[in-house]
């Protein structure tokens, strides 16, 4: 007999994506915290002279670490939540390294030169967040670790699920049931009808 067998590929176990994305979510969840231990919480968008490892911050720029950090932990779930976490991280960071780029004075051109420079940016920065960027990139178009799964459709090799009544079913479980037989009166009763031959020859003994 021939056999058919079917092959599914599914994704295998933690993905090396959903590390990066703890990763990174736990460098910047401890970056912001240790921000916010260097700046406090006044002057929340000014320009202070409050620097980490030499990045210029203030409590405005430690907030945005703290939520990027809290994304991260949780779009490491899963796969495609990671894979969608580096998507955020490569637009998101991206904007920022630019604009951050206009700031600095790299690029002459500002359209937004009247918003000031809220998240109290550097030239440090701006190497830090183009990194994170091109991190983000990479996550995104991270293969993944897959397995083949192979489903065979052999029937003898399929196993029959027993069938029981619905007052059998564990926890009103949808399987199917099979009916019971009715039983006849007489089997209830536990009385026979005589067959029409015993009649017929107790009659004649009579005679």
């Amino acid at each position: 007999m021939s056999r058919s067998e079917h092959a599914r590929v599914r994704v295998a176990g933690f993905q090396p994506v959903q590390v990066l994305a703890a990763l990174v979510g736990l460098v910047y969840l401890a970056i912001g915290i240790v921000g916010f231990v260097r700046t406090g919480f006044g002057d929340f968008t000014g320009n202070t002279d409050h620097m980490l490892m030499g990045f210029m911050i203030n409590p405005l720029h430690n907030l945005v670490h703290v939520v990027v950090g809290v994304l991260g932990l949780l779009f490491a779930a899963t796969s495609a939540s990671a894979r969608t976490y580096g998507w955020v991280l490569f637009i998101g960071f991206g904007l920022v390294t630019i604009w951050g780029l206009m700031i600095t004075g790299v690029i002459s051109s500002n359209p937004v030169s009247g918003l000031g420079n809220p998240l109290n940016l550097n030239t440090a920065d701006n190497w830090l967040h183009g990194a994170t960027a091109m991190l983000g990139l990479i996550m995104a178009i991270m293969p993944a670790r897959k397995k083949v799964h192979v489903e065979s459709t052999d029937p003898a090799t399929t196993t029959q699920q027993p069938v029981v009544t619905g007052d059998d079913v564990p926890g009103n479980a949808d399987v199917p049931t099979r009916p019971v037989p009715q039983q006849t009166a007489a089997a209830q009763t536990g009385h026979h009808r005589p067959s029409r031959w015993r009649m017929h020859r107790s009659g004649r003994a009579a005679h």
